[in-house]
């Protein structure tokens, strides 16, 4: 929290759901239930064989969408409709971290596992969604997600990502790997993000704003 030296960067990704708002906000377990209650209605399942399906498919897949995908060919847009079907009274727009993400200079990009209504709903929720240049949701890679590889290749293919000057936050340790490894500067973000001990996640942060307010950028 001494100031990270970010003077590389001059593009941003973040992830957004648990890192733009904290886990604690309840939002993600709002959405695993959903996706439980969207499991259960497509496979006939009980409720906690059901569920062990889900968390199978998310540890296979990447995300459990993808499983569905894989395994049952669903309608994405189907899927998506239901599970963020969400109550946002959980999180609230705050000045510090409008301010923090403000004072970044260059591109600054979302790259979601979501899709993009639910991205854009949140954004807009937190009062950010004027400060990013685009939204890079699930669709935009072909249904490709973190941490599979050929997500970040779209990113990076879409938006003429230069990964070394690229720095990626995100609250998925498993997540920033392939960003790593592209060259990327990585932040694991999150009440868990200390404990972590990946050679691959370059700086660890319980909170967001603070975290950009106090790192060194380049001059504008």
């Amino acid at each position: 929290m001494n100031g990270a030296d970010l003077t590389h960067v001059d593009t941003w990704l973040f992830d957004l759901d648990n890192t733009l708002y904290p886990l604690e906000s309840g939002i993600a377990a709002q959405m695993d239930e959903k996706i439980t209650d969207y499991m259960v209605r497509l496979t006939g399942l009980e409720r906690a064989p059901a569920r062990a399906l889900q968390k199978q498919y998310l540890a296979d897949h990447g995300t459990t969408l993808n499983g569905l995908l894989h395994h049952h060919r669903v309608d994405p847009a189907h899927y998506h409709a239901y599970v963020h079907d969400l109550i946002l009274d959980g999180i609230a727009p705050t000045e510090d971290l409008r301010a923090a993400v403000e004072r970044l200079p260059g591109r600054r990009l979302i790259f979601t596992n979501a899709d993009d209504r639910h991205a854009l709903r949140v954004l807009e929720h937190l009062d950010l969604a004027d400060l990013f240049d685009e939204v890079f949701h699930i669709g935009s890679a072909d249904y490709s997600a973190k941490p599979q590889g050929a997500a970040y290749d779209a990113i990076v293919a879409a938006h003429a990502v230069t990964p070394r000057s690229t720095a990626f936050f995100e609250d998925s340790e498993r997540n920033l790997e392939p960003a790593a490894l592209m060259g990327m500067t990585t932040v694991l973000v999150g009440a868990h993000a200390a404990a972590s001990v990946a050679p691959f996640v370059d700086y660890r942060t319980p909170h967001l704003a603070p975290f950009l307010a106090a790192a060194h950028v380049k001059d504008r």
